[in-house]
């Protein structure tokens, strides 16, 4: 009895009496494969279905499976899946179990969810974007137009309180896991060892101290496939099995990961992250934690997502910790220190804060939102890269002017694929090649499908060659998009082309040494020089991995130059430039390019005055502010408003960004009269500032934000730009008989004093000067007197007069 049923009860019972149910059950509880079984039968359901939604394609199938033998049965009868490369339905099938993207592209199809009873969203605390998302969408279509869809959100390490404000407060059910007792064993990990060799270590000690079978988990594939050489090289014991455990395998090598191991033979399975949750692996006792784990990281500057090898969370490494006391206690050994798990994140961060938003913006305007604003997200996404993707959107011809979806949009909504990818596909279509851009993107979503070639055509023929049922399941899925697109045929599109439309940011020209190359985003490329595309001039990149300056050009097409001009027209940007040669002298060049690329450019003389100042001002909108020079009365305006700011928000707004903003306003009229931005004078930035202010504030900044301090004898400068806020640095002798602190900003902000010594040496820094004439200035007397006896040093400051001279000699 699985501890779920303890529970199961609660489960039935709240779910008869409200629509919205939060489960939390920890790893190996049986809430996968129980509760969506014990539904079926409910009055509430009637004939309808039941979606169970898992965030991996490799959970979807093993979840259904172990249902289907719970009722003696197969998949594809009462229990079924479906994934993007397969699917096992029947005409009797009622519990559908399904990846979340699949589930997001069913609701988008069909928002009131025809034929669904009830949406139940298992593994939720690892926060995927689909999953977000449809349950936001859900959450609508049960809110407006459903009110009798039942909505179940189930997790091992789940938020419950956020979760069940986001729902409107419903039923909660609570139950304890079935966990037997675990050691935990601390490896340790030489710095400079190699993962794969750490990781072959621990498996053959694992192997010599404990019995059963080892689960280890490693970052990704690739280093996956360097253990299991290591330890085919190492281990001797004949009745040991080796076998990996990813995604991206064929499915008849996933089944052979997770059956037990026969009678008499043990198993060491190492696995990816896949392993975390939702799978049981029988036999397993032992668990190898790597520490590591591999996340994609969405850069919007470059338009890629990179895989990011990061150290797990502390709740990834106590699911995996989990693993080994499924069945009956267990070990678990971790390649890192003690005092190490301490320094572990709680969680990783959600999804939607790091993902690349172009498919979720489309997806909203497919729904008919412009925002994520009204949805029921736990978290929402940040503003600048939900911009950037509906920037992007624009860009590919999705969303019009007005920000709606365009008939092209509709068209690349409809399809199961990022934006980019499907407008791939439909242009390949309307070109008459539905189906080689199909499997163009096939290639591109399906890691070493048709081989590793970094040469697009190459992988084409290993496709073609490819009879393995994963890359079966790849050219049906590919037909299937082909189908979505128009299903045009009779031509032939150029990959290179296609690439292109695709990731315009990733044209790239050769440059230096073979192998070099510059994206049209800017960034450095290479290609490995033994390869045949290092010698191309053109190339269209489709993938690029790993490097903080330059990346390694891992999948690429040929481009043709001469298309660049027909086929590739409008994308080629002119402007002219203002460039100086080396003896100083400034020229005009018209430049084509694109992106950062140049392809060609041309002198056009010596600039005359309007073409002078348009230069410049295409500098600036170009390449921001940073060539300005800021002086000591334009900086000291600066900060001055920008404390002002951070009082009200009337004040106008001084940062980088506000500033380019409002350019046209403060800096244009300083360009007519200079040839070069570093010539604009500290004056003129400073009256472009003034102008910036309204005219009913410009009378308050004196009195809000003083530039000086009036002493008794004078006044003292104020820093507005010190670091912890406005600061003044004066003679402490200078400030006798002052019996209140100095403040600015209306009597809101105390400034910073630095008392000073008579050789301005400093004393004492205080944010309350008749504090320190209570307190502390008896210490600083003490030490003042003997250092300089020829000054005033009074007992009482406070009621001194202020000085700045010495004693008369015989005082």
């Amino acid at each position: 009895m699985l501890p779920i049923h303890a529970v199961l009860e609660s489960i039935v019972h709240s779910l008869d009496a409200s629509p919205t149910l939060v489960l939390a059950a920890p790893t190996g509880a049986g809430k996968t494969t129980v509760v969506p079984l014990s539904l079926l039968g409910r009055p509430w359901l009637g004939d309808g279905k039941i979606l169970l939604l898992e965030p991996r394609r490799l959970a979807a199938r093993a979840a259904a499976d172990r249902m289907s033998a719970t009722l003696g049965e197969s998949s594809g009868q009462t229990v079924g899946y479906r994934t993007r490369l397969q699917s096992k339905i029947g005409p009797n099938t009622r519990i559908e179990v399904i990846t979340e993207g699949v589930f997001t592209r069913m609701i988008l199809d069909d928002p009131t969810l025809e034929g669904v009873g009830a949406v139940l969203f298992d593994e939720f605390h690892e926060r995927s974007l689909d999953a977000d998302l449809g349950l936001a969408l859900a959450r609508d279509t049960q809110s407006l137009l459903r009110d009798d869809l039942r909505l179940v959100v189930m997790s091992a390490t789940l938020d419950v309180a956020g979760v069940s404000k986001l729902l409107g407060d419903p039923p909660v059910v609570e139950t304890q896991g079935r966990m037997f007792p675990v050691e935990t064993r601390y490896l340790g990990r030489n710095p400079v060892e190699r993962f794969e060799d750490a990781m072959a270590k621990a498996v053959l000690q694992a192997l010599h101290e404990e019995s059963g079978s080892i689960l280890a988990f490693l970052p990704g594939q690739g280093e996956i496939h360097r253990t299991v050489q290591r330890l085919k090289d190492k281990l001797r014991d004949p009745s040991v099995d080796v076998v990996g455990l990813y995604g991206a395998m064929d499915k008849a090598d996933q089944d052979r990961a997770l059956e037990p191991a026969p009678a008499g033979r043990r198993k060491v399975v190492l696995a990816t992250s896949v392993a975390e949750t939702s799978l049981t692996i029988q036999g397993v006792r032992v668990v190898i934690d790597g520490g590591l784990s591999r996340v994609p990281r969405f850069e919007p500057s470059s338009g890629l997502t990179r895989l990011a090898t990061v150290k797990v969370s502390r709740s990834s490494a106590e699911q995996r910790q989990g693993r080994a006391g499924r069945v009956e206690p267990g070990v678990c050994y971790r390649l890192w220190d003690e005092e190490q798990t301490r320094g572990l994140v709680q969680h990783q961060k959600p999804e939607i804060q790091e993902a690349d938003l172009t498919a979720f913006a489309l997806d909203l305007a497919r729904w008919g939102a412009k925002s994520a604003e009204g949805l029921a997200l736990l978290d929402v996404p940040p503003a600048g890269a939900f911009g950037e993707a509906r920037k992007v959107l624009s860009r590919l011809g999705a969303l019009d002017a007005k920000g709606d979806l365009t008939k092209h949009g509709q068209r690349l909504a409809k399809m199961p694929l990022s934006p980019r990818l499907a407008h791939m596909v439909t242009v390949a279509s309307d070109q008459g090649d539905a189906l080689g851009g199909a499997k163009l993107a096939a290639l591109l979503t399906e890691p070493g499908l048709g081989g590793t070639a970094v040469d697009v055509e190459e992988r084409f023929r290993g496709l073609a060659r490819d009879r393995s049922p994963r890359a079966r399941d790849a050219m049906k899925l590919a037909e299937r998009w082909a189908r979505l697109a128009g299903n045009g045929s009779g031509g032939e599109a150029d990959h290179g082309l296609l690439l292109c439309e695709a990731f315009p940011e990733r044209i790239a020209r050769a440059k230096g040494k073979t192998g070099e190359y510059l994206l049209a985003s800017g960034r450095g490329a290479m290609v490995d020089a033994a390869e045949s595309l290092s010698q191309e001039t053109w190339l269209a990149v489709a993938e690029l991995g790993g490097g903080d300056v330059r990346d390694r050009v891992r999948l690429a097409a040929r481009l043709d130059a001469r298309t660049l001009e027909t086929d590739l027209a409008h994308r080629i940007e002119t402007e002219d430039r203002l460039v100086r040669e080396p003896s100083g002298r400034a020229v005009m060049k018209r430049v084509r390019r694109i992106g950062a690329v140049v392809l060609d450019e041309k002198v056009l003389g010596a600039p005359d005055r309007k073409m002078m100042t348009k230069a410049l001002k295409d500098e600036v909108d170009r390449d921001g502010l940073g060539r300005l020079k800021w002086g000591e009365v334009s900086s000291a305006l600066r900060a001055r408003l920008a404390f002002v700011r951070a009082l009200d928000d009337a004040w106008p707004d001084v940062s980088d960004e506000g500033l380019f903003a409002r350019r046209e306003e403060w800096l244009w009229p300083a360009l007519d009269s200079v040839n070069d931005l570093s010539a604009v004078s500290d004056r003129a930035m400073a009256d472009g500032l003034r102008n910036l202010v309204p005219w009913d504030l410009q009378r308050k900044l004196d009195a809000l934000a003083p530039s000086r301090l009036e002493t008794p004898l004078g006044s003292a400068a104020i820093d507005y730009a010190a670091e912890g806020g406005p600061r003044v640095e004066i003679r402490v002798q200078e400030l006798f008989g002052l019996q209140s602190h100095p403040m600015i900003g209306g009597g809101r902000v105390a400034l910073t004093l630095s008392l000073l010594s008579p050789a301005r040496r400093p004393v004492q820094v205080t944010k309350d000067l008749p504090g320190f004439w209570a307190g502390s200035w008896a210490a600083v007397r003490a030490e003042m007197r003997g250092r300089y006896p020829r000054h005033p040093w009074p007992e009482d400051p406070a009621n001194a007069t202020a000085t700045n001279r010495v004693k008369p000699r015989g005082t």
